[in-house]
C-alpha cells in the first residue's frame, strides 16, 4: 500500500463499515448493558500516558476462552461481563488465537470508553506495520490506546528492533499517524533487557511479571525494572500475578487476595491484567480489586514467604524465550 495517509484512510474506512455493522447488532444488547450500573475499583494513573485506568484489567491470554478457538459464546459473555463490572482496561495481542477477533465482537459500541492495548511480536518495521494492520482489523478499531513489543527476551532482539529498518520505526510511524496513542514494551524473561529497553526508549509502559514467587528469583523483575520505570515515568502493568493458578498450590498463597494484593501494593506499579477461565472467575477477582487497600511490609513479607515452596513453578514462565 503505497503512503502514509493512504494506509490510514484504508484502515479507517475499513473499520468503520464492519464497526456500524456490529454497532447495529449489538445495539439491544448495549441497552441492556447500560441499564445496570457499573462496578467500581480503585483507578491509577498508567505513568506519563496521564490516563487513569482501573487497577485491574481483562487479560487475553492463557488457557481462557479468549484464547481459544471455537469459544466465541463464551469469549464474548466473558467480555460482556467485564464491562458490565467496570472494566476498562482490556489487554490482547496479534498471537493470543482468536482474542482480538473475539473483542472486536464487542468493544467497538463502547471504544470511547475503555483502554485497548495489543502487541507484536515481530522485530522488524514491516512485519509490525502488517500485524498492526491485522490487528485493528480484528479490533474493529481506527485505533489502539496501547501497542506493545511482545515479550522481548534477548539484547538481540533489541538490538533488531532498533535497527534502521526494526519495528520501533513501526511504533514511532502508528503514533505519528494517530494509529496508536502509546508504545510499550513487556517480557517476562531477563529483565534486564526490559530495563535496557526502557533506557533506550522512552517507552510509555511496560508489562512484566510481578508475583511474589518472582522475588526467590535468581533475577527478580522489581528490583531492576522498577527503578528506571520510576525515574521515567513509565506505565508499569502486572502480569502473571497468580501465574495461571500455580502459587495457589499447597503451601503457597491462599488466594487471589494475597496475589492481587501483593502486586498492586509494589511501589511503582499501577495496574494488572489478568485472564479469566469463567464469569464466576472474574466476578471474583473483579471483587478483590474493589476492596484492594494497599499492604503493609509485614504483609507483603509474609505473603513472599508463603511463595518461597512454590516459587520455581510460580516462575516458569520465566523461561520462556
Amino acid at each position: 500500500m503505497s503512503g502514509n495517509t493512504t494506509r490510514r484512510n484504508f484502515l479507517i474506512t475499513g473499520v468503520a463499515v464492519t464497526g456500524s455493522i456490529v454497532r447495529a447488532s449489538t445495539l439491544q444488547q448495549q441497552v441492556a448493558d447500560t441499564a445496570k450500573p457499573p462496578a467500581t475499583m480503585p483507578e491509577r494513573v498508567l505513568g506519563r500516558t496521564g490516563v487513569k485506568v482501573p487497577i485491574f484489567g481483562l487479560g487475553g491470554a492463557g488457557q481462557t476462552p479468549l484464547s481459544s478457538e471455537g469459544k466465541e459464546r463464551d469469549a464474548v459473555a466473558i467480555i460482556r461481563k467485564a464491562l458490565l463490572l467496570g472494566i476498562r482496561y482490556f489487554d490482547t495481542a496479534a498471537d493470543y488465537g482468536p482474542s482480538e477477533d473475539y473483542l472486536g465482537k464487542v468493544l467497538p459500541s463502547y471504544r470511547s470508553k475503555i483502554f485497548l492495548a495489543s502487541k507484536t511480536d515481530k522485530r522488524d518495521r514491516d512485519g509490525a506495520w502488517r500485524e498492526l494492520e491485522r490487528s485493528l482489523k480484528r479490533l474493529n478499531t481506527d485505533h489502539l490506546d496501547l501497542w506493545q513489543l511482545h515479550h522481548v527476551s534477548s539484547r538481540e532482539e533489541l538490538n533488531t528492533i532498533f535497527s534502521s529498518s526494526g519495528a520501533v520505526k513501526a511504533l514511532e510511524e502508528a503514533m505519528q499517524q494517530k494509529l496508536v496513542r502509546f508504545v510499550g514494551i513487556t517480557g517476562h524473561h531477563d529483565p534486564e533487557v526490559i530495563a535496557e529497553g526502557l533506557r533506550r526508549y522512552p517507552f510509555h509502559t511496560t508489562l512484566i511479571p510481578v508475583n511474589a514467587a518472582d522475588k526467590h528469583h535468581p533475577r527478580p523483575f522489581l528490583p531492576v525494572v522498577l527503578p528506571i520505570a520510576q525515574q521515567k515515568n513509565v506505565g508499569v502493568i502486572a502480569m502473571k500475578v497468580p501465574a495461571y493458578g500455580r502459587l495457589f498450590k499447597p503451601g503457597g498463597l491462599s488466594g487471589m487476595q494475597q496475589a492481587m494484593g501483593y502486586s498492586l501494593s509494589q511501589a511503582g506499579v499501577h495496574c494488572c491484567v489478568i485472564a479469566a477461565e469463567t464469569i464466576k472467575q472474574l466476578e471474583d477477582n473483579v471483587n478483590v480489586a474493589q476492596a484492594f487497600q494497599p499492604l503493609g511490609d509485614k504483609e507483603l513479607a509474609a505473603i513472599e514467604q508463603r511463595s518461597a515452596a512454590v516459587w520455581k513453578d510460580g516462575t516458569f514462565f520465566r523461561a520462556w524465550a
